[in-house]
């Protein structure tokens, strides 16, 4: 890493003034302090402003969104901005999330273009659920997660320094701007779910290697419960999303055929899990992604 690398931190958030307020006092107490913070206010209508205005960060810019982008959208516009901007790094951060003082610092010491830090709850546990194996190939893997940090290692203390993992979330991942030269940006298309997947993706076919630091440690607020909502709104974009991935990487024809099977196979379970709701969620999400089987054109690179 050459000591003149400069990072800009890039935070989506909506209508979570409270988590935002926390996270940004995280950020504040980061040694060394990043160059510049950069949050999309994706149209917040709680105290969100009002949290931001008296933030006093160094660096702080505040892009406020007409409408709500989702995350992806607000990735994509983030990331777009630093870039434009000329940092040398970007880290990718969520609201949610809270870093140890030293995470920045550990990561930045590791002279690879894309790293991640690794969550823990705010127990101390390991949470991290970047794959480590993230199959596009067997059409009989129902998820294409089929393994990942916290059920490979358990805890923090069994993990070496590095972990190669095949995707990341945007919770805490530090990209070199090289490689979005290479791949393009974060892809507003996917609006929520998915979008650090995919980028995680095309990194790793453009030839770049995933790498979860052990040391670098982010402290997750909130538990991961939204697998459980499948019935609702976010079940339709879950469904989608997931089929959207299947379509663009899946590498033949049969996992790329998935969607529909895996859609048939929710019918038929409907009424033993999330009834005519999840059904009409997953049937609409086989039928969109097929609009969605290429790059968005503003994600594509430059």
């Amino acid at each position: 890493m050459s000591a003149a690398e400069t990072v800009a931190v890039v935070v989506v958030t909506y209508n979570r003034a409270d988590l935002l307020e926390g996270m940004l006092a995280g950020l504040a107490a980061l040694e060394p302090a990043p160059d510049a913070v950069i949050v999309v206010d994706n149209h917040s209508d709680d105290h969100t402003a009002d949290v931001l205005a008296r933030a006093g960060l160094p660096g702080l810019q505040v892009l406020r969104t007409d409408d709500n982008l989702g995350g992806a959208g607000g990735f994509h516009l983030a990331v777009r901005t630093a870039h434009e901007q000329g940092y040398d790094r970007i880290w990718l951060m969520d609201d949610d999330v809270l870093p140890a003082p030293d995470c920045l610092a550990r990561l930045m010491a590791v002279d690879e273009a894309c790293l991640t830090s690794v969550r823990e709850d705010r127990s101390g546990a390991l949470v991290e659920k970047a794959a480590t194996r993230f199959d596009l190939r067997n059409p009989l893997a129902i998820k294409p997660k089929t393994a990942m940090v916290e059920t490979d290692f358990g805890t923090r203390a069994a993990m070496p320094e590095l972990v190669e993992v095949q995707n990341v979330a945007f919770e805490g991942f530090l990209v070199r701007r090289e490689v979005v030269d290479a791949i393009g940006l974060p892809d507003p298309a996917y609006f929520i779910f998915y979008d650090d997947v995919d980028f995680a993706v095309r990194a790793r076919r453009a030839g770049y290697r995933i790498w979860a630091v052990r040391d670098a440690v982010l402290v997750r607020r909130l538990d991961f419960d939204q697998q459980h909502d499948l019935a609702g709104w976010k079940g339709y974009y879950m469904y989608r999303n997931l089929f959207v991935v299947h379509r663009r990487y899946g590498e033949n024809a049969l996992v790329r055929a998935k969607p529909w099977l895996i859609a048939l196979a929710v019918v038929l379970l409907s009424p033993l899990r999330g009834g005519r709701a999840e059904a009409r969620n997953v049937v609409r999400a086989a039928r969109d992604s097929r609009t969605l089987t290429r790059l968005s054109p503003e994600a594509r690179p430059r």
